[in-house]
Formats: structure tokens, sequence, C-alpha cells
């Protein structure tokens, strides 16, 4: 029997699904800096990102259960969409520096602090690789979402989506 694999089978987008959004930027842009990696593989009523992006660089359009698509060229990977995205689907991922860093929506408590070693975790929740916090951003226009930056290896730039929950094992 044929496993059935995506979003709405598995909760998270399959590599397949991942291969047809539209916000999911390219290798060489990725490699340029800092840039939005929307993962958003179902086509719900929903725009906040587009309406959160200063720069318009996500555009979800008529009708509005379009997927929101990235024009990586106006993206500057300023993060602004990760908090505001109610699906909690959109990262910021830059692959210019020795090490790749990570940027992700985070709800739980208690935050990591910046320094701190965590495991950081793929799409499935499974523990993949270690990783640093560099960053935690928390911001009232963010309202309850803090946004985490890890530092990884480089080839799990498209596989780390999150970090293990602090004081659970």
């Amino acid at each position: 029997m044929m496993q059935k694999q995506g979003v709405i089978y598995q909760g998270y987008p399959s590599e397949e699904e991942l291969s047809r959004i539209p916000g999911v930027p390219s290798d060489e842009r990725i490699k340029k800096g800092p840039v939005a990696f929307i993962e958003c593989a179902q086509e719900i009523p929903c725009n906040p990102c587009e309406e959160a992006c200063p720069f318009k660089a996500i555009t979800v359009g008529k009708p509005i259960t379009n997927l929101p698509a990235l024009d990586e060229t106006k993206c500057t990977g300023c993060g602004t969409c990760i908090a505001a995205c109610p699906g909690l689907a959109i990262f910021v991922v830059n692959g210019s520096k020795e090490k790749a860093e990570i940027s992700f929506p985070y709800e739980y408590y208690p935050l990591p602090e910046k320094g701190d070693e965590v495991d950081c975790v793929d799409r499935e929740g499974r523990v993949v690789t270690g990783g640093t916090v560099l960053r935690i951003a928390k911001s009232q226009k963010y309202d309850a979402t803090a946004v985490i930056t890890v530092q990884v290896p480089k080839e799990y730039i498209k596989i780390v989506r999150g970090i293990k929950r602090l004081g659970r094992s």
C-alpha cells in the first residue's frame, strides 16, 4: 500500500510539495545571504505574510487562497514575515557564511538564551544536529511569538526547522 505524504497526511510538507511551493528560494539566492523560505503548501485564505513584508517580496494576490510567492530579488531576509505567519510556515535562511543560520518562530517557554547549545529538529520534530543560538527576537508586533536564530552546519540549512523544547527529554 502506498504511504500517503504531505501536509494533510503527516502535518508537514513532503519533499514533492516543497519542490512545487512558490515561496521556496533558489539555492543560488540562499548562498547570497538571508532570505525567506516559505513552506506554505495549503491553499487556504491567508495573507498576513504579504501584508507584513515591507519590501513587497511576498505576493498572495487574488484569490486569497493562492500560495504565497517569493520574489527572491526583493527579499532582504528581514524576518518580519516569520512571526506574521499564523501557520508558522516561514523561516529565514542564510547560506552566505561558514555555517548556516536559520531563523524560525518559537512559541514555547522557557526561551533559550543567546549562546545556548541546542538540539535542532527537522520538520518531523526529530533531532538532526546540534546548533548554537545566535539571537532571540521578541517584539510587540510579533504578539507572543519569539523568533530564534540558530547556527548549524551548512548541510542542514534546508532541514533544520526548529529546536527541541527546553526542559524536555
